[in-house]
């Protein structure tokens, strides 16, 4: 009883956390059934797949209502994970514990210092964006100009799209007249490479792998960040429930238990660490981020290693 309770509360935490900060959910959760509720890690990332499947099922419905999801190249994208997925979670059972772990922690060094050069380079065109609309208020009628940091993907506000040729433009703002462009074809190779990694990463870590799908469906399918976010749910459904079929027939044990009580209280912690991110920018959210994952980097290596 004590651990069921224990596993409510951590996963509010961690809930919290994902809703506050947008990700994280798979990436958190291993670490702390493994460290904080006693699972081997092997069950620890079968149970993380579970909850990343829950998390991803309850949550793509409200993006679907909204537009938000972009089904043909998402189920494109899924259906080139899957193969990356059954390979690792076949391999990952294979694997050691405390190397499954060691490199678990190297995956969250690196996965931390992207996000802190994604939170630095956000921050540059947040200021870029400000001084630009500051400037524009000065040459009109003297009215101010308000400014919309639009952190939570699901918040009213601008989308910002990439689009081929580099220049972040928003929906609903006029755009100079140019020449015809002809459409850039998706990058086939990166799109291929990107759901093949993500598919392993799934299946090995027990990750949902939302941190390389969001920015692969922008940079390479030219995706708007709102719509890349809710194409990426349909993906972690797929590639999930492929690493999930992939463990049967292994000797990884799961505690139904601890984790559907985990997944229960994680998903009341989003809801209510949501409302939180509207608080705060982009890039300062994103930053918090990368600092949280480097702190459990330091700690899941520590506690491996020594």
């Amino acid at each position: 009883m004590e651990l069921v309770l224990l596993a409510i509360g951590v996963g509010v935490g961690v809930g919290i956390v994902v809703g506050a900060l947008g990700a994280g959910g798979g990436i958190l959760a291993v670490p702390v059934l493994v460290f904080l509720l006693g699972m081997p890690a092997h069950s620890a990332t079968a149970s993380s797949l579970i909850i990343v499947l829950i998390t991803a099922l309850v949550s793509l419905p409200h993006h679907a209502r909204h537009g938000n999801v972009e089904w043909r190249s998402g189920l494109v994208f899924a259906a080139i994970t899957v193969l990356g997925a059954v390979a690792g979670s076949r391999l990952s059972a294979l694997v050691p514990s405390q190397i499954l772990l060691t490199l678990f922690g190297v995956m969250l060094v690196g996965v931390a210092a992207a996000m802190l050069r994604r939170a630095l380079r956000t921050r540059r065109e947040e200021r870029a964006e400000a001084a630009a609309h500051g400037s524009r208020a000065e040459h009109e009628c003297g009215e101010p100009v308000a400014v919309h940091d639009d952190p939570v993907l699901d918040q009213p506000g601008p989308d910002t799209v990439e689009s081929a040729d580099g220049i972040h433009r928003h929906h609903g703002e006029p755009e100079l007249p140019t020449a015809p462009v002809a459409p850039a074809s998706p990058r086939l190779p990166l799109v291929i490479g990107a759901a093949t990694i993500t598919g392993f990463l799934t299946g090995f870590f027990g990750v949902g792998g939302g941190f390389i799908v969001v920015p692969m469906l922008v940079i390479a399918l030219g995706l708007a960040m709102r719509r890349a976010s809710g194409t990426s749910l349909l993906v972690m459904v797929i590639a999930t429930a492929a690493s999930l079929l992939a463990r049967i027939g292994t000797d990884v044990q799961v505690d139904w238990t601890v984790t559907l009580t985990f997944a229960a209280g994680s998903a009341v912690g989003g809801i209510l660490g949501g409302p939180l991110s509207a608080k705060a920018r982009a890039s300062t959210l994103t930053l918090l981020f990368s600092v949280l994952l480097g702190g459990v980097a330091a700690v899941t290596l520590a506690q491996t290693l020594l």
